[in-house]
């Protein structure tokens, strides 16, 4: 039967009797503290944006082992490290901060935070839970500053919400990186944040 023929014989039918279209399922997920096992999954968010994007200048996929390699490092400094996931279990997003400028001892108050999500996850808020997610995780740890180094180009989404939770433009690099063939810039946003004393985010995390 072809299509529009379908469509004349469903409107013949009484109203009770048409079949209704599915309501959409609401968009659902749980912020949790990322674990090991976590990282393949992490991997393969992150690595689509290293294959198709300029939002991060690195240009070779990353290996599992390096990802368990980062992840140690930062569980070993104390520094959070978030997954997003579905009511599944399955990964949707990350974000996680690292010590600025590779971890001088001067710098040991500033971290640079990172958020990627996955292609389905993207436009639905995710972002901004996992941002004030870290804020507030790093505010518990006592870390005073969070920077963004965000590309000058492709990423403005990224920087819109970053200003939208307080951060501040403090600078710009022009024509440092290059990917795909042109010239990349960087964005430079930072944010002061205020050390508090409260029942640990990631202790909540785990009770929901």
């Amino acid at each position: 039967m072809l299509e529009d023929e379908y469509d004349r014989d469903r409107r013949r039918l009484p109203r009770h009797l048409r079949s209704r279209p599915e309501p959409e399922r609401p968009f659902a997920f749980e912020l949790r503290p990322a674990v090991r096992t976590d990282m393949a999954d992490v991997r393969e968010i992150y690595n689509y944006y290293v294959t198709n994007s300029v939002v991060t200048f690195d240009e070779k996929r990353w290996t599992h082992r390096r990802w368990v390699e980062k992840f140690d490092h930062l569980s070993k400094l104390g520094l959070p490290f978030l997954v997003a996931v579905s009511p599944a279990g399955q990964v949707l997003g990350y974000g996680l901060v690292s010590p600025w400028t590779g971890g001088k001892s001067g710098y040991r108050y500033t971290v640079e935070n990172s958020i990627y999500l996955g292609q389905a996850a993207a436009g639905k808020g995710l972002g901004r839970a996992l941002l004030e997610a870290l804020i507030a995780a790093c505010e518990e740890r006592g870390i005073r500053e969070m920077v963004a180094v965000i590309s000058d180009k492709g990423a403005e989404a990224s920087v819109a919400l970053h200003e939208k939770l307080g951060f501040v433009e403090v600078g710009r690099m022009g024509k440092v990186g290059y990917k795909f063939g042109r010239t990349l810039g960087t964005v430079y946003l930072q944010k002061h944040l205020t050390p508090v004393k409260r029942p640990s985010l990631l202790s909540r995390l785990r009770s929901r």
